[in-house]
């Protein structure tokens, strides 16, 4: 008898954007105090990062070291968020801690989004599209990191497979989120305050929409 062959199975990867920013915009909306709160941490961080910063001055060495701090220290935040946005979708409070609790995946990640950027830019030298649909395939690399604890390229193959036969898709919705972000800063920056957390809760879903679809992540 003449064997057949199987086709291996091909992850199918879909999601709805529309969905994704009615899930954003629905869940900001029931916590707009959270929003708020966290809003107003890191507003209250910036302008004592900022004060900080005037004590020592422009073009000296303190000022070189300071910036260098505050690059870190932005590193971190930035992480921090990250963990704070995956932990509201989880169902779990606030906890403003997670803004700086994090800080052992700052080399980690400084690492993947430096070999990011690096893919990136080699994409756009090869015309353009290129650089694009890699930024789009692997833009998941910093929830990887600090959701599944992965390493700098492991947390790019993850985004990888994460986005199998997706790139169109969410090439469109990353495209809604700047005309988004970009009408919310027309309406005097007010509208940022809604935009920012619909769009960020609205990116959270996607990823754990594709996170679902992708076994053995």
């Amino acid at each position: 008898m003449q064997e057949t062959q199987q086709t291996p199975n091909v992850p199918s990867h879909s999601f709805s954007s529309s969905e994704a920013i009615k899930f954003g915009f629905d869940f900001f909306k029931k916590n707009i105090s959270t929003f708020i709160k966290l809003g107003a941490a890191l507003i209250v961080i910036n302008i004592v990062m900022g004060i900080i910063g005037g004590f020592f001055g422009h073009n000296n060495p303190a000022a070189v070291v300071w910036s260098i701090v505050s690059a870190i220290v932005s590193l971190i935040i930035q992480i921090g968020i990250i963990k704070i946005v995956l932990d509201l979708y989880d169902g779990k409070p606030l906890n403003l801690v997670n803004l700086y609790s994090m800080f052992y995946l700052a080399p980690r990640f400084l690492g993947a989004s430096i070999l990011y950027g690096l893919v990136i830019l080699v994409g756009f030298v090869l015309l353009i599209i290129p650089g694009i649909y890699l930024a789009i395939r692997l833009q998941f690399y910093s929830f990887l990191i600090v959701d599944k604890n992965a390493g700098v390229v492991d947390s790019l193959k993850k985004s990888w497979a994460l986005t199998q036969g997706t790139a169109l898709n969410l090439f469109l919705f990353t495209l809604l989120i700047v005309i988004l972000n970009i009408v919310g800063a027309i309406v005097l920056f007010v509208g940022l305050i809604v935009t920012i957390p619909t769009t960020t809760m609205a990116a959270v879903y996607v990823y754990r929409k594709l996170l679902s679809q992708t076994p053995g992540i």
